[in-house]
């Protein structure tokens, strides 16, 4: 049969899904809610893109004081996790729960992966990170700070101690960073820790229509990573509109703090509803809890929401059961999730 020559660990595999149901608020998927006009640009459609995307790469290197060549671009972080597996393989240790890309891509290539699960605070539980260390001696090793769906930032000396233990890479997803009041990004330490590589994004500040990830790390790595991307993947639009964009550094940092501000208020908010626990966020998201007790089930909530005309992200599996992560949207869309959620629990306790 035909089937039978599908490979069996893509048989196995189940597919990374987005969610399709139309809500005119959608705040499911973590984007920014603050977009830009790309009506300005003007470029050949007829020619290629530049494959190596040098503008943009030198653009970027200034901003994020390496050099260009210690940086690798891509069609979205997605492509470059796809990439570092491709070219080092693994095997791969994944905290759990966090991006589910990075286990999917793994066993998509047929690469063996390691999950280990978080704490009760979703911070890294040093002991069995450092003993699945020991024993699988993973060759990659994704760490995402802050953490998606959990929002939080692992604790830094426990991100160090990891790095300095492995014999492997280790690959902070910084995609939340900018969201994040702490402000510990790993790239001013790429200089003392050559395994050491940090992911950027640009989909969370308002350009995820462009899909550009970037790998940042040592040039040796770099270079053999670029040797198995695929040519011309980032294309021309992408490049140019976002030289253009973040030259406005003041319109991005309006965006950021705007999240910031409303990620606050949107915790506080959840935070005083009856039957719900709000984890407190470094990202442009917010995870919360049902009470296990209450009469609300999350399939009835995610339910209702949609009902009006509200989508948020409902999780499931081990610690996720009864949890929903909610994108910080506009003051008017946040405004709107909270009314709902509170005429919901009020109708559900009747």
């Amino acid at each position: 049969m035909i089937e039978d020559l599908i490979k069996p660990n893509i048989k196995a595999l189940k597919a990374y899904t987005i969610e399709a149901t139309p809500c005119s608020i959608r705040l499911d998927a973590n984007e920014s809610p603050y977009g830009f006009p790309l009506g300005q640009f003007r470029l050949p459609t007829n020619r290629y893109p530049d494959p190596d995307a040098r503008s943009l790469r030198r653009f970027l290197a200034e901003k994020w004081g390496v050099e260009p060549e210690c940086i690798l671009h891509g069609n979205g972080s997605d492509e470059l996790i796809y990439y570092l597996l491709t070219a080092i393989g693994g095997p791969a240790l994944i905290p759990a729960p966090t991006f589910s890309m990075y286990r999917i891509i793994a066993e998509s290539l047929g690469e063996k992966n390691f999950m280990v699960a978080l704490d009760e605070q979703f911070d890294l539980d040093m002991e069995p990170m450092l003993a699945a260390i020991k024993q699988n001696n993973p060759k990659l090793i994704f760490l995402s700070r802050p953490n998606n769906p959990t929002g939080n930032s692992f604790t830094y000396g426990k991100v160090i101690e990891i790095i300095e233990k492995t014999g492997g890479l280790v690959i902070l997803d910084e995609a939340y960073q900018p969201f994040s009041t702490r402000g510990d990004s790993f790239v001013d330490l790429l200089p003392r820790y050559r395994n050491l590589l940090v992911m950027r994004t640009l989909s969370k500040i308002g350009l995820a229509a462009l899909r550009l990830g970037f790998l940042i790390g040592d040039k040796a790595i770099i270079e053999a990573v670029n040797k198995v991307r695929l040519p011309y993947n980032v294309n021309s639009l992408s490049q140019a509109a976002a030289i253009g964009i973040l030259e406005d550094e003041k319109s991005i940092e309006k965006g950021i703090n705007s999240v910031i501000d409303e990620r606050d208020n949107l915790f506080a908010e959840l935070s005083e509803l009856d039957g719900i626990k709000a984890y407190s966020s470094n990202a442009n998201f917010i995870l919360f809890k049902l009470n296990i007790n209450s009469p609300l089930t999350a399939d009835a909530l995610h339910k209702k929401l949609i009902e009006d005309d509200i989508l948020i992200k409902k999780l499931v599996g081990g610690p996720l059961d009864n949890c929903f992560r909610v994108t910080v949207g506009t003051p008017k869309e946040n405004a709107a999730f909270i009314s709902s959620m509170k005429k919901i629990i009020e109708e559900t306790n009747k």
